[in-house]
């Protein structure tokens, strides 16, 4: 019975790190939301399965291949609750068993590859537990990061060919980090192919790239969605606003030190290792292959921080601690003889994987519900039956999360009742799934950046965009969930006399446009 256990441990070890990373984000993926955050690509994914598509049918900057992903999961397992949260579960499951496998093949201990790889799923996806658009981008370049670790240890065309695929699925999941990652690991391979030039790796690279891109043309020309569209949405103005995010960055010693200071403490042992590459000259040659290893994983890190802070996000790269360790351990005590260092930077990684996920998992501060009584939540499937289990309570109604249902309940049958053409504007982005036909919303969701100011050179290119869905879905309502909301059609309808508006409860305001001349 030993010999059989030992011989496949590495079975016993994977299957409970997929019930592992599955059950974490599953548990933590019905506890508690964040309306804005939670929602993102729920009705997206739905009017994608319903002939709906990005940049064509509404306006998008982030994230469309959440969109196509999760309009997958809703075909295979219904459209509910269980297959949204399963979608960010599935990253979740592939993401620690990937980094399993990725220890054990650098001859880390099987037991602590298993222990890393857990932790990582622990702290990865659960602090939000539903698909977003920010872990897709980090994970999916890890992936790539990991596949040209892979090709360094054990030189794989399939792992070459991956490569560019999996930096597209990166970069058409957020820009950033993608962007600067894809910079990065172009450079390290042509630092890496300086020293081990390889033909056939540049031929599937090629490969993969070409793949990747005919692949992305092939969904644009069938889904008719116009380049111009693109370029605009995701290229342009998200460009524009990241430029003026990079003019008024202001690095702080609390922001750029204190608040990632466990990553710092748990990369040093690497650094360490780095540096002694470097200058025991003699031997380098011989330790080419392990620099760059290194070299990935330290500019994967300093990346993902930078990011992190101009994009002034909440905080979801903590789940790096693990993985930053693991390969600590793996090259510090290839180095140095002395290993009591090594294993006080493990206990720093287990404090700190526990500190985060009662921060951010139990209290759900990624959330803003750091501060709430998470034992108010409701039951959500009064709202309907595909919230079934889904334990609600926001921050915006943190205090009595019955009286949000009752609204939002409200709301939904006045939308049923209500059979005039008619938008949703709102960070509640599910109606149109509830209500089984879709709503002609001009947009993914809304917030500050999702849609151009009026003083962005890109808001008349929006303009158009808007008024151009009015007209062609003959939109004679707009529903506004959040009244603070009501800028978005103020902003866009010059002649604001034609609006009548009615307020149906604290939360919804709508307006009838039947007058307007647009």
């Amino acid at each position: 019975m030993k010999k059989f256990i030992y011989k496949n441990n590495n079975f016993l070890f994977v299957s409970l790190l997929c019930f592992l990373s599955l059950s974490f984000n599953f548990y933590y993926g019905y506890k508690g939301i964040l309306p804005i955050d939670s929602f993102l690509t729920f009705d997206s994914g739905y009017n994608v399965l319903n002939g709906s598509y990005p940049f064509k049918d509404y306006w998008t900057i982030t994230g469309p291949l959440l969109d196509y992903f999760q309009a997958f999961f809703f075909l295979i397992f219904g459209v509910n609750w269980f297959s949204y949260v399963l979608h960010a579960s599935t990253i979740n499951l592939i993401l620690a068993v990937f980094s399993y496998f990725i220890f054990i093949r650098l001859e880390l201990n099987k037991i602590y590859s298993f222990i890393y790889s857990a932790s990582i799923s622990l702290l990865a996806y659960p602090n939000i537990g539903t698909p977003f658009i920010d872990h897709h981008s980090t994970i999916f370049s890890i992936f790539a990061i990991y596949c040209f670790i892979l090709t360094i240890k054990k030189d794989n065309s399939y792992f070459w060919f991956s490569i560019p695929l999996l930096l597209g699925c990166s970069f058409l999941s957020k820009q950033i980090p993608a962007a600067y990652i894809i910079i990065f690991i172009f450079i390290t391979f042509l630092f890496y192919f300086f020293y081990y030039f390889n033909k056939n790796a540049i031929f599937f690279i090629i490969y993969g790239f070409l793949f990747a891109l005919t692949l992305f043309l092939f969904i644009m020309l069938v889904n008719q969605i116009p380049f111009s569209n693109f370029t605009i949405q995701y290229i342009l103005y998200p460009a524009s606003i990241g430029f003026n995010r990079f003019e008024n960055l202001n690095f702080s010693l609390k922001e750029f030190i204190l608040q990632f200071k466990y990553i710092y403490i748990c990369l040093l042992p690497l650094l360490l290792v780095f540096f002694k590459i470097i200058f025991k000259n003699k031997k380098f040659q011989n330790k080419k292959k392990d620099f760059v290893i290194i070299l990935l994983i330290i500019g994967m890190t300093l990346i993902f921080i930078y990011t992190q802070l101009i994009t002034r996000n909440q905080i979801l790269i903590f789940f790096l601690i693990p993985i930053i360790t693991a390969f600590s351990h793996i090259y510090f005590i290839n180095y140095f003889k002395k290993n009591f260092f090594i294993y006080l930077i493990i206990f720093i990684c287990f404090f700190a994987v526990a500190k985060y996920h009662f921060r951010y998992n139990e209290h759900k501060k990624f959330m803003d519900l750091a501060n709430v009584d998470l034992n108010l939540a409701v039951d959500a499937g009064s709202i309907h039956k595909m919230f079934n289990g889904l334990k609600w309570i926001t921050p915006h109604y943190s205090e009595n999360p019955e009286k949000e249902v009752k609204n939002l309940i409200e709301i939904k049958k006045y939308l049923r009742d209500d059979q005039k053409n008619k938008i949703v504007i709102s960070d509640y982005q599910f109606f149109a799934a509830i209500s089984n036909f879709k709503f002609s919303s001009p947009n993914k969701w809304y917030d500050d950046m999702s849609v151009p100011s009026n003083k962005n050179k890109y808001f008349s290119n929006y303009k158009i965009f808007f008024i151009k869905k009015l007209k062609k879905n003959k939109v004679e309502k707009i529903y506004i969930i959040d009244k603070n909301k009501s800028l978005y059609i103020e902003n866009f309808i010059d002649n604001k006399s034609c609006i009548n508006s009615q307020n149906i409860n604290e939360m919804l305001l709508v307006y009838d446009i039947t007058n307007c001349n647009l």
